[in-house]
């Protein structure tokens, strides 16, 4: 496995804005923010909007992926940067690159480009655009047709190979002659041309090369749907004598059917997690280890991230997406966070009010919830009396309504309120009328918390306080 090594360390996150910031898109974020921390001291991590898709791209798309990285914490050193608004520094790219020769303009249409590739498939061949613009040696162009706007394409290498260190999966070749002379600007339309511009919008795959250039990027960690792309981009760095990035292709996550991860596996934006209850700390740590190991390490922080985060131990097979596992680590995180902060939900997400009470009972309760929604619900029954199950009140409250009724009384009497003196009546009523704990336990939880399993009644009735113990226990028999 490749590891990450240079000096000056520049990372980047670049999503297009066609839609929310969803799991992998965050996973290829968190790994390129780490490994830029890394090198804190010379290292940047930078956010690009790449919204060159004007017709899928929206302010509402953007806000969502802006919104996304917020709630993670996963700040950029610099950006957001918006492609759009480096349009003439494009053009200007691609009129050097016509002037040079490494980029030509070609009249073929979209049809006689599908006709080529079409007779090139007959014949076995890969295909592609097959150069009838192409400007080579002793070539005699056709005459460019009147009235026909072109594109401009990349001269590619005609022989040859690209190939690179993968930091994830190695060495990677491919022969020039696979690629064809992919387009980076499309054809000028009538707005463009009436406002004196002279070449089109430039495309995805050539204002990537650009940005990634101008912003000096070091290390690129994106997902491997892009590793077909990375060989044209090299072609497009080299001949403007840039230098290369170091590339690494993230596999993708899978859902736990090992189908490729969707909304029905939980593939929703990542600001979603939220409101489903789930601690960025949880989500992250959980993104983390989704393709990444450091031994046995799953629970992390992400100091302790950044620190082991050396590019090394990143899986070249697809991960999997396990709702449990996330669960499982979100509920850890859930025991250990400040209060505060489950606080801050609790009132953000369920309107509760902090109060001593509240506090108490995320105390008693937070070890028992996977998720925030299930800390709102198991808090809850402090503030709001549980509706009653006939069933359980019928097995468990009326048949020791007399056992109750004695409790009740006693507890009347206490002159304080408190954990040990709900603990001593508990034990005297106990005594009195020859019962084990769960006999009278069970039926005061059902009588007063609506289920079977809370933890010590001492502490819960504590924490419910005298008066709200008293009345439900009266309303239950």
């Amino acid at each position: 496995m490749t590891t990450l090594n240079s000096n000056t360390i520049r990372t980047r996150f670049a999503p297009s804005p066609t839609g929310y910031l969803h799991l992998g898109g965050a996973r290829t974020a968190l790994y390129s923010w780490a490994y830029a921390k890394r090198h804190a001291k010379d290292g940047a991590f930078i956010l690009r909007i790449e919204d060159t898709d004007v017709e899928r791209s929206t302010p509402a798309a953007v806000q969502a992926i802006l919104d996304g990285m917020a709630w993670l914490g996963l700040s950029a050193d610099e950006g957001p940067f918006y492609q759009m608004q480096h349009m003439p520094r494009y053009r200007a790219v691609i009129a050097d690159m016509l002037a040079a020769g490494t980029a030509y303009h070609c009249y073929s249409s979209a049809a006689q480009v599908e006709a080529m590739r079409e007779t090139a498939r007959a014949k076995g061949d890969k295909p592609k655009y097959d150069g009838t613009w192409r400007p080579d040696v002793g070539k005699v162009l056709p005459q460019p047709p009147q009235g026909v706007r072109p594109v401009v394409r990349f001269k590619n290498p005609a022989s040859g190979v690209v190939s690179w260190d993968d930091i994830v999966k190695g060495n990677i070749t491919i022969a020039n002659a696979e690629l064809d002379d992919f387009i980076i600007a499309r054809a000028l339309t009538d707005e463009a041309a009436q406002a004196g511009e002279t070449v089109g919008v430039p495309t995805y795959n050539f204002c990537v090369v650009v940005d990634d250039w101008d912003m000096r990027i070091t290390h690129v960690l994106r997902g491997d749907d892009h590793v077909n792309n990375t060989p044209r981009q090299i072609n497009v760095l080299q001949a403007l004598g840039a230098t290369l990035p170091k590339y690494g292709h993230l596999p993708m996550i899978l859902g736990p059917d090992g189908e490729k991860l969707s909304k029905r596996h939980g593939a929703v934006s990542v600001v979603q997690y939220d409101a489903l209850g789930y601690l960025p700390q949880a989500l992250l740590n959980y993104l983390a280890r989704l393709g990444w190991s450091h031994g046995d390490t799953e629970l992390l922080t992400m100091d302790e991230l950044v620190s082991w985060f050396d590019g090394s131990n990143l899986s070249k097979s697809a991960a999997q997406w396990d709702p449990k596992k996330l669960n499982w680590v979100n509920a850890q995180y859930i025991k250990q966070v400040p209060v505060q902060q489950l606080l801050a939900w609790l009132h953000t997400h369920r309107a509760m009010q902090a109060t001593p009470q509240l506090e108490a009972a995320i105390g008693l309760m937070r070890d028992r919830a996977e998720t925030l929604v299930q800390l709102a619900d198991l808090v809850g029954v402090f503030s709001t009396a549980p509706a009653m199950d006939d069933a359980l009140i019928a097995q468990h409250v009326t048949p020791n309504a007399a056992v109750l009724a004695s409790f009740a009384a006693a507890l009347t009497d206490l002159p304080e309120w408190d954990k040990a003196s709900i603990a001593s009546t508990i034990a005297n009523t106990l005594a009195v009328h020859g019962l084990k704990m769960p006999q009278l336990a069970i039926p005061v939880r059902v009588a007063v918390f609506g289920t079977t399993q809370t933890p010590g009644v001492d502490a819960m009735l504590a924490v419910l306080g005298k008066a709200q113990t008293l009345l439900r226990l009266h309303n239950a028999r």
